[in-house]
């Protein structure tokens, strides 16, 4: 199983996994427009990895089956301030 992956050029961190390179049809057009203009990474065949990053990739493969395109998004930002709280033993709000 072969997918194409493009990252956004508009959020960091984002990225587009599709069945076709350059083929976009599946993808919605509100997605799109906050995507931004695709830029090509890479193409990588799924049924050869074990693993997929930050992505997994059971999740990767049955999105693209289902709905033809698969969206990884960031990992949410910690808050930095809770942390240095929690690790001087303050209490959080």
């Amino acid at each position: 199983m072969l997918a194409a992956v493009y990252k956004s050029s508009k959020k960091a961190d984002t990225y587009l996994f599709i069945e076709k390179r350059d083929d976009f049809s599946k993808v919605p057009d509100p997605l799109m427009a906050t995507f931004g203009t695709p830029i090509f990474v890479i193409i990588v065949d799924l049924a050869k990895r074990k693993k997929l990053g930050t992505a997994d990739l059971s999740n990767v493969k049955q999105k693209l089956i289902e709905d033809g395109f698969y969206l990884q998004l960031p990992p949410p930002q910690e808050n930095l301030l809770d942390e240095l709280k929690r690790q001087n033993g303050v209490k959080s709000d």
